[in-house]
């Protein structure tokens, strides 16, 4: 990656030293031809280093270097190579600037094989780079190739832990390579010679579901025997989860040096037994997650080694050769979850001997206890929590877990033993019943969530601000499981909503992609499945079938374009917008001939139908929900509009784009003409009989300025409305509140929003105690999680407002640097986007400002200077920046990739 260089970081003196300098009104000094570029570094297929399972054409992504300032990729050439380093395909030199998702094209791969591949490039000026050091990755395998049969244990059992095993001779050729491919409905932990090599879900729909690949070879030696084995998991329908059917498939392939390959797979061979699980209780009543007892006694000690007597298992339950009529489809899984052991912070002992572990903050993770010297049958009470109660135990209360029994049972053998879970929820606090045995040392957890191989640094010279902006990456990292969630206690569902608002923050802190597009894709297949009128889904995959929300159906749209301008991925672009139309025409159908208003746009129920607008209810703050055209509902459907115009635009399908800009623009018309009042500040919608609402929302205000509806004119006096009312909206919708305030020209009230201890917000989080973001604001008083990451959108705003980096082409092509004007004495930060890592670093000084920059390679960027005028401002640094004019405060120069400092002596 492009990381922030020392000197930006240190100083400018550096840089001044070898300054080409740009003088305000003039053009930018003339690059000449320098070095030739640097070999590319950070190779990618499908944004993942070394992928095992590669379906269809990969995409490469790469990230092109070079010493010299302004450089663009002007070229590249790609050559793919088999085993024996025949050439498969060579692009030939390519005249383009794209460095991500550019697809293969040559000729079809073989399945389950390695490939290797490499890439230069080529600069402005014509120069090539050397080639990349080599990367690798394998393509995957059809349903027809798996050679494997789905197996299972034939039980009625309604929370199903199963063992199943297989002993195998490895063959006494060398190992060149060894593969698993595995999946399991709907959760596995793969074993191979007594390691667990991998662990994850499958939380898909039986017909449609993951599998995943993992690199065994160095778990295995040629000519040893081996055991393969797995723990897999089925408990049936919840949030998030499909019922489907218990079932495993694995296939172990093994390449040997004298060309012979060796196939393991799931049959009637294996052998299958009931896991040490006693039978227990729901955690809750939304179809979550099973209490988990454990019984140490019961456990088969040596199952997944060679060498165990297997004779007592039975045969597995062969439900047939894969693809089945229930098993229709695998496809490779391309995210992956990432693990980390953790230890208590603090662990007191109560003076009923019982243990009480403190992780420090909210965690999503499985609780390890080590017993070192069990006594056989001895039944150990556990207990996770969210808060203690008065006495010092983890709180039992209902209301502070979720409505979750967060209850853990394990049953002792004699000797050294640990238990682990197997399912992870969100907790803070653990419990350990007293006369365990148990030293504090041995408590642990393992922390789970999404894998992420960026993060982005963000400092600014207000505490309050670091503090919610902590909190909120670190939600962010903990919703974003093998899928984004609602909470990782409760509802470990995918909602449509929250899953925008989590993405958005994932991909602003973490450079986030595989998660996201896989949520896409998730949410397209939810309309094939269900919704032929355009809607989608609100929860998917899930266990409940069809159901919907208007304003999560109107969301999506947005969130495909903004993942596209944060990738490029123009592959996902044109598989959602099909959906992205239908959404377009499911609003465009509910739109009154009358009043030229989205009006009771169908679907949800409860208190959700027609729209949630803002949620729990009591983050409404009196928003009249008694209108038939909601102005939220309106100018969420203005979105769906422009954001399917922009990506019909990016698709080349011009009619469509202009068709849809049209129709943004009568909606916006209409909205403006209808739902506002004399002194234009927007109402909470009109009435069945066509009567405004006498209810002017801050989200109704904020979402008008926030989306583009309101006039340039009026910004400034609906700033000072929503301002003036502190916090009325959810931290479901707040991000959009803060967005507006950047918007309307008050990043000092973006501040006070962030940092407010004593109102609504994630100050008051902080001061409260609150780890992880919440559900809403009043949550220790309503009962809401104290583990939402819907909360964790916002600090994409302290990155755009406060740092002031934004993207503003798609794949990061172009980006905008601009300060605030107020609110802030100074911030520094490195943002991942997809071409690079933008630095930057902005100082207030009496009347001026500092601001440093830097901007990877193929990367433009327009940067603001907080300026009374350009003469005002001094650059430094290498290829120096081009004046283009003031704007609203500030001196705009255009410059390329490259450090730079601008000096401003009155701002």
């Amino acid at each position: 990656m492009h990381r922030i260089s020392t000197s930006l970081v240190t100083g400018v003196a550096v840089l001044a030293a070898s300054a080409v300098v740009a003088l305000p009104g003039t053009a930018q000094a003339a690059l000449k031809a320098g070095h030739a570029p640097q070999a590319p570094a950070d190779l990618t297929v499908g944004d993942q280093a070394r992928p095992l399972s590669v379906e269809g054409a990969p995409q490469f992504g790469w990230r092109p270097r070079d010493v010299d300032p302004g450089e663009i990729q002007s070229a590249y050439e790609i050559a793919v190579r088999d085993a024996s380093g025949k050439t498969v395909w060579d692009s030939g030199r390519v005249k383009s600037a794209s460095q991500e998702y550019v697809p293969y094209a040559g000729p079809a791969l073989a399945a389950e094989t390695s490939y290797t591949w490499k890439v230069r490039t080529w600069d402005r000026t014509g120069k090539a780079s050397p080639w990349s050091r080599t990367a690798e990755f394998d393509t995957g395998l059809s349903d027809e190739q798996w050679g494997a049969s789905w197996i299972r244990r034939t039980t009625g059992e309604s929370d199903d832990y199963t063992l199943a095993r297989k002993d195998f001779t490895v063959g006494t050729s060398p190992i060149v390579k060894a593969r698993v491919h595995i999946s399991a409905d709907q959760q596995y932990d793969l074993r191979l010679n007594g390691a667990t090599v991998d662990r994850g879900p499958a939380f898909e729909y039986a017909d449609d579901l993951f599998y995943k690949t993992v690199d065994v070879t160095s778990q295995l030696k040629a000519g040893r025997d081996a055991t393969i084995g797995a723990v897999y998991h089925w408990y049936g329908s919840g949030q998030g989860r499909p019922k489907g059917e218990p079932g495993l498939l694995v296939r172990l392939v093994i390449d040997h040096a004298d060309g012979t390959r060796q196939v393991v797979a799931s049959d009637g061979t294996w052998k299958v037994a009931r896991g040490p699980w006693k039978t227990a209780p729901r955690r809750n009543g939304d179809g979550g997650d099973w209490v988990e007892d454990v019984d140490g006694t019961a456990e088969p000690l040596g199952w997944d080694r060679p060498g165990f007597d297997a004779s007592s298992w039975a045969a597995p339950q062969v439900v047939g050769a894969h693809p089945t009529s229930t098993f229709k489809h695998v496809h490779g899984q391309e995210t992956s979850l990432a693990y980390q052991t953790v230890h208590p912070v603090k662990v007191t002992k109560l003076a009923s001997g019982a243990l009480v572990a403190d992780f420090g903050k909210v965690i999503p993770a499985v609780p390890v206890v080590r017993f070192r010297d069990g006594t056989a049958g001895r039944h150990v009470d556990m207990h996770a929590g969210y808060l203690l109660a008065e006495d010092g135990t983890v709180s039992r209360s209902k209301s502070d877990n979720q409505s979750t029994d967060m209850t853990y049972g394990y049953t002792q053998r004699d000797g050294d033993q640990t238990f682990r879970a197997f399912t992870y929820e969100g907790f803070r606090y653990f419990e350990i019943g007293p006369d365990s045995g148990v030293d504090p040392d041995d408590i642990s957890a393992v922390v789970q969530h999404n894998s992420v191989d960026r993060t982005a640094t963000v400092r600014t010279s207000d505490k309050g601000v670091n503090a919610a902006y902590d909190m909120m990456a670190r939600s962010a990292l903990y919703g974003s499981q093998s899928q984004f969630l609602d909470t990782p206690t409760r509802e470990k569902g995918q909602f449509l909503g929250d899953a925008v608002d989590t993405s958005t923050a994932a991909m602003a802190a973490f450079g986030e992609r595989r998660l996201t597009r896989q949520a896409i894709r998730e949410f397209i297949a939810s309309q094939a499945r269900y919704w032929p009128d355009g809607r989608l889904n609100s929860v998917y995959p899930n266990g409940d079938g069809k159901r919907d929300i208007p304003d999560y159906t109107e969301m999506f749209p947005g969130w495909v374009w903004d993942y596209f301008e944060q990738s490029g991925d123009a592959t996902t672009l044109a598989q959602a917008y099909p959906v992205m139309n239908a959404v377009a025409g499911y609003v465009r159908r509910y739109i009154d001939s009358g009043t030229g208003l989205v009006t009771n746009l169908e679907g949800g129920s409860g208190q959700y139908k027609y729209g949630i607008v803002d949620w729990p209810a009591t983050m409404r703050y009196g928003h009249d929900m008694d209108t038939a055209a909601r102005t939220v509902i309106n100018v969420l459907g203005v979105d769906v509009l422009n954001a399917t115009a922009r990506a019909a635009d990016a698709l080349g399908k011009t009619d469509d784009a202009a068709a849809l800009r049209k129709e943004a623009g009568t909606l916006t018309g209409n909205i403006n003409a209808k739902l506002r009042r004399a002194d234009g500040i927007y109402i909470d919608g009109l009435k069945s009989d066509g009567t405004q609402s006498t209810h002017a929302s801050q989200i109704a205000n904020a979402y008008a300025v926030a989306y583009g509806i309101a006039p340039a004119e009026s910004r400034e006096a609906i700033g000072t409305y929503i301002a003036g009312l502190g916090m009325q909206m959810g931290p479901m919708t707040a991000h959009r509140l803060l967005q507006a305030l950047d918007d309307a020209g008050r990043p000092g009230d973006v501040v006070t929003r962030l940092t407010d201890t004593k109102g609504p917000g994630w100050g008051n989080i902080l001061a409260r105690g609150g780890t992880f973001t919440w559900e809403s604001w009043d949550a220790p008083e309503t009962g809401q999680s104290f583990s939402h990451p819907w909360g964790s959108t916002s600090l994409a705003d302290v990155q755009r407002s406060l740092l002031g980096v934004t993207v503003t082409a798609p794949a990061s092509a172009s980006v905008r640097i601009q300060p605030p004007l107020s609110g802030l004495s100074g911030a520094t930060g490195t943002i991942p986007v997809q071409r690079g890592d933008v630095g930057v670093r902005w100082t207030r000084h009496g009347n001026g400002v500092s601001l440093s920059v830097d901007v990877p390679v193929n990367v433009t960027a327009e940067i603001r200077v907080p300026a009374r005028s350009a003469r005002d401002v001094r650059v430094s640094g290498p290829g120096g920046a081009r004046f283009t004019g003031m704007k609203d405060g500030y001196a705009v120069f255009q410059a390329g990739s490259g450090r730079l400092t601008f000096h401003s002596t009155h701002a």
